[in-house]
């Protein structure tokens, strides 16, 4: 059964339209003809998630499988949660609005070690216990959906989330899922039990089920049952560009663009990052999937943005040439390209053609350490020269403002090379410096370091005592050094990110307790003082502080014998790689992990190599483009590296200029109705965007450095107000009949943004928005009882007007219509105070109807309960309006009544002709 939306959307929720699931490329399939129904959801507010690309990748691959629904749900905001709880009403799908408890499978994207807990809110809130051990014995058991997740941190470390999940699906998801599904349909059909469809799901490579898996003594995971793998193995898949292109959202989301994925997987062999080595082996994708991809897309979604997504872009051979062929069709329809964040070795005048647009985007480069020396521990592959010819040539191509990337407590890190940070600063200014122009500016990012599993510095130890005594050092370095803005991250959740991220099953309590001590959204600093308290009591009630100090105080050092000790490197290394030698412990390296029953490909031997490379600074070319460095992923399993080789670059056919010219102006009248009163104003106008873009309409553009499309609207509706009289101006480049121009425009339009009229409109005359005199509006009102009943006697307002004691409806109409004056105090924008006369704004008020309500008393004679008024008043662009909260106000003033404004729809604006 459907949840009622619309009642749990009031005036106090803010940005409702995340929760319609009316976007342009929801699918919205047939709830009965489904054999499998699926839940995507993922644990972050909806403009996160719903600009994430394998969420969409994935929504869009379930959704063509025939009798498979694919539905989404989102983390609701606070307000929202607080209401559902209020209402008991379940967290609901999106499009559907059916309750989470209605499908057969949810599936959560766990990308963060700390976003389990926004995932058991998630749970809580749908009313599905949060254990698969608490669903195996609850009654409903048979109707509870399997719950599973996927992403980066659940291929990496299910463990710390094991109990929280029927299974995990490992690595890429775009074949992996579809076989679940299938089990799933065939589970279903045969009436297969909770445990045996589990068993079947167990069979697939990449499924991985907790709970026939135990954990010994010593942390590892073992079978517990002869029926499943010793080592599940990582799904390796290759990228398909065109599923990219789906969802667009209403509202803005933080990645407000169309995202096509050209090369997935990185082998250059950094390492301290996890992507690069859980995405093995480097597949690209062809540059004429990529060109129709994008070229498709932009048509479809009318974004005025793409982005082109990897690891690492600059990797991608034929990115100058796919780049600029793209830039070259895209010429006439002012689009920008940017990209994440790049290797500023490869950035190179091949990359800086085919960025931007008429909208210089940001550059982004990530050196991440200060010396020669530590970028050689971490295997960065960057000399200085190279890192100075990047920035040199962003500078001499016209960027002025470049973020950069660096990370502190790095194994072998000394203060020397944090404090090197901020001498490749300096440095960098002072060679870039150009005579006559602005100095270069850098945001700066200084992150601290966590080991990650699979990776080889997974066995080192961080310290967050050290993290905040080098945030000190280097905030004394930068301090009085211009052109320079420095962002720090929060050591505290580094350390919880380090506790988390390679723990054991144990840590399940921990994250539970946590969420029930009010962690949640704890990557967003609004919420990091009651996350981190949270987190500190959960790890003292489980008794788990003691490993929680050695992240504070940090266990071990890989490279402290070294530093200690100026002897011989290798013998200090050889030390440390054995730590544990005569405490009947095995070494260091050869203890067992977390995470040794997850087959990533990545030969754990390798990385024990690697480290030991680490440790005396030695580098691994990258095997794309040199020799094999021996990790391990390459064969059966998981592929082969597939590079596409680099492509003549077309010839450049020049940039957008933008056409100014203004041939016609269109006047539209049009409604927002239904659902799409729940769109914002900000929101309407980039939906007109993308809709004349979709529609191929020719709009005219206003020049300057950031041309925008000619479209005016008269006057912002408020959210949440339905309209059947908005006006909007079009100006076109060239004349065009005006019923085709509404067909395309209405073809393209969401079905509750009707138009009602096209005019053609004198391209001397006034903009709508300048002639605008009046609007008239419909509201429903309410009588809730008396101000002084209601305890509202001391209101914001003027003396109340005498009325006789058995006025009704019509009566209170009439005095407001026969009263001369009802002064306001009215503050403007800067802070003012006037006094406002709103009787001077009302140019007509009528009753249309009124209803007595059953608690009325018939023995009074009044009719206190809802009226329908109709009311014209003042709405310039001057700012003499009067809204419905005015009429409410007056209508206060003669009733001495505590008056409710149930409905309001705008019915018409009223435009001045003179």
């Amino acid at each position: 059964m459907a949840v009622k939306v619309e009642e749990l959307l009031t005036a106090e929720i803010n940005q409702p339209a995340r929760y319609l699931g009316n976007e342009l490329g929801a699918t919205h399939k047939p709830w009965d003809a489904a054999s499998v129904r699926w839940v995507l959801t993922y644990p972050e507010v909806y403009e996160v998630g719903a600009s994430n690309l394998g969420h969409i990748i994935l929504y869009n691959i379930l959704n063509a499988v025939p009798r498979q629904l694919c539905d989404r749900a989102y983390l609701p905001a606070a307000d929202l949660a607080a209401k559902l709880r209020s209402t008991k009403t379940p967290l609901f799908a999106v499009e559907s609005r059916r309750s989470l408890t209605e499908f057969d499978i949810l599936g959560f994207s766990l990308s963060y070690e700390l976003g389990a807990t926004n995932i058991l809110e998630m749970l809580d809130l749908a009313g599905i216990p949060l254990t698969w051990q608490e669903r195996a014995t609850n009654p409903q058991n048979g109707q509870m959906p399997l719950i599973f997740a996927g992403g980066q941190t659940a291929t990496s470390n299910p463990e710390p989330y094991a109990d929280f999940f029927d299974f995990i699906a490992l690595g890429d998801g775009e074949e992996l899922l579809p076989e679940i599904g299938l089990i799933l349909a065939e589970g279903k059909t045969n009436n297969l039990s909770r445990q045996a469809l589990l068993l079947d799901l167990a069979q697939i490579p990449g499924v991985y089920v907790p709970q026939f898996y135990d954990m010994a003594a010593d942390g590892s995971v073992h079978p517990n049952r002869p029926q499943v793998p010793e080592r599940i193995l990582r799904r390796v898949a290759t990228p398909i560009p065109a599923y990219s292109i789906g969802l667009v959202p209403y509202v803005q989301t933080v990645h407000d663009r169309l995202t096509v994925e050209i090369r997935r997987g990185c082998t250059r062999g950094c390492r301290f990052c996890q992507p690069g080595m859980l995405t093995r082996p480097a597949r690209d994708v062809e540059p004429q999937q990529v060109v129709e991809a994008i070229e498709q897309g932009m048509q479809a979604t009318g974004h005025s943005e793409f982005s082109l997504l990897s690891l690492s872009c600059s990797d991608y051979l034929a990115l100058p040439a796919v780049g600029m062929e793209i830039k070259n069709r895209l010429k006439d329809k002012n689009i920008s390209l940017s990209l994440p964040s790049q290797r500023v070795d490869r950035f190179d005048d091949n990359i800086a053609d085919i960025l931007g647009g008429t909208r210089q985007g940001g550059l982004t480069f990530a050196p991440e350490a200060g010396t020669q020396r530590m970028r050689d521990i971490v295997n960065k592959g960057l000399t200085n020269e190279e890192l100075l010819r990047g920035v040199k040539t962003a500078v001499d191509r016209g960027w002025d403002k470049i973020k950069l990337y660096f990370m502190i407590g790095l194994p072998g890190e000394t203060d020397f090379d944090v404090v090197g940070i901020a001498e490749t600063v300096r440095w960098l200014h002072r060679e870039c410096r150009v005579d006559g122009r602005r100095g270069l500016i850098f945001n700066l990012t200084i992150s601290n370091f966590t080991p990650k599993p699979h990776t080889p510095f997974q066995w080192h130890s961080v310290s967050t005592a050290e993290f905040s005594r080098k945030q000190k050092l280097l905030k004394e370095e930068f301090r009085g050094m211009r052109g320079v803005k420095v962002n720090y991250t929060d050591v505290r959740i580094s350390a919880m990110e380090d506790f988390v991220g390679r723990g054991d099953r144990r840590l399940a309590a921990v994250v539970r307790r946590a969420w029930e001590l009010g962690a949640g959204m704890d990557a967003w600093w609004e919420s990091l003082d009651q996350a981190y308290k949270a987190w500190t009591q959960a790890i003292e009630e489980s008794g788990l502080t003691w490993k929680y100090r050695q992240v504070e105080s940090g266990e071990w050092n890989l490279f402290e014998k070294e530093e200690e000790h100026d002897t011989d490197a290798d013998t200090d290394t050889r030390m440390n790689l054995t730590a544990g030698a005569g405490t009947g412990a095995p070494p260091l390296l050869d203890q067992h992990l977390p995470w040794d029953h997850l087959d990533t490909g990545i030969d754990k031997n390798w990385l024990k190599i690697d480290l030991q490379k680490a440790l005396e600074a030695a580098t691994v070319p990258d095997c794309s483009f040199e020799g094999c460095s021996r990790c391990g992923v390459c064969g059966t399993d998981f592929g082969h590296n597939v590079v596409v080789d680099a492509l003549p670059i077309p010839e450049f056919a020049g940039e957008f200029v933008p056409n100014t010219e203004r041939k016609q102006r269109l006047r539209v009248w049009f409604g927002k109705v239904g659902d799409m009163a729940l769109v914002g104003h900000l929101d309407l106008i980039r939906l007109f965007d993308r809709v004349v873009r979709r529609a191929d309409l020719p709009i005219s553009f206003t020049g300057g450095f950031h041309p925008n499309p000619r479209i005016s609207l008269a006057n912002a509706l408020p959210l949440g107000v339905t309209s059947t009289g908005e006006i909007a101006d079009f100006e076109l480049t060239e004349s065009i009949d005006i019923e085709s121009f509404r067909e395309k425009l209405a073809a393209k339009l969401p079905e509750n943004i009707p138009i009602y009229k096209v005019e053609s409109i004198d391209l001397k005359a006034p903009s709508a928005n300048q002639l605008l005199e009046a609007a008239e509006y419909v509201i429903t009102v309410a009588s809730a009882g008396s101000l002084t009943e209601n305890g509202e006697l001391d209101r914001e307002n003027a003396a109340p007007v005498s009325v006789a004691p058995d006025a009704n409806w019509e009566a209170w109409v009439k005095t407001i219509v026969e009263t001369e004056a009802f002064w306001r105090v009215h503050t403007t924008k800067s802070g003012k105070t006037q006094d406002v006369n709103l009787r001077d704004r009302l140019h007509k008020l009528e009753l249309v109807e009124q209803k007595q309500d059953s608690s009325t008393s018939a023995r009074s004679g009044t009719s206190e309960g809802r009226a329908v008024l109709r009311f014209t008043g003042s709405c310039r662009s001057d700012g003499n309006l009067l809204k419905p909260e005015h009429i409410v106000f007056m209508l206060e003033q003669v009733s001495q009544q505590e008056i409710q404004l149930l409905q309001v729809e705008r019915s018409q604006l009223i435009l001045g002709y003179g």
